[in-house]
């Protein structure tokens, strides 16, 4: 089962600001819950941008399931459109995780309508883990407003 999921909000600041505080995953734990903790990788060989290990979690009742993969930034184009994918370095088939970021100047540039994609394309998500990322995805607005405000 792949997941499918959209954070969308407007946010009182301008494209650029935005796009500053969305360009590096480390500061993603800051207002989404399901990346727990993130950190640089080494650069590999076909890098073409930054790239972090992210720890992704979810909270089912008394249960935890983590996921910690290699994720890269492939699209950069300042102010309105960010790509992260992943990125593994070991050679092997690995389910696509995305985060796709769209940003759009609203009215007189001093707000931006923001769109987060968060796309996994693997077998192993569950529909008590679509609950849980649903809940994240509500708690991300106020939190991202915040954090970029």
């Amino acid at each position: 089962m792949a997941m499918h999921r959209s954070i969308e909000t407007e946010i009182p600041a301008p494209p650029a600001r935005v796009f500053a505080a969305l360009q590096s995953l480390q500061a993603y734990p800051e207002w989404l819950d399901l990346v727990a903790a993130v950190e640089p990788a080494d650069a590999a060989a076909d890098d073409t941008d930054d790239a972090w290990w992210v720890t992704l979690r979810a909270k089912v009742g008394p249960f935890s399931r983590s996921k910690r993969l290699r994720m890269m930034r492939s699209v950069s184009d300042e102010p309105s459109h960010l790509r992260f994918e992943r990125h593994e370095t070991d050679g092997r088939e690995h389910a696509s995780w995305t985060f796709d970021v769209s940003i759009a100047a609203r009215g007189d540039d001093a707000h931006s309508l923001v769109s987060v994609d968060l796309r996994y394309e693997g077998g192993l998500w569950s529909t008590p883990l679509e609950a849980v990322l649903g809940s994240q995805v509500d708690a991300a607005v106020p939190k991202l407003r915040r954090f970029v405000s």
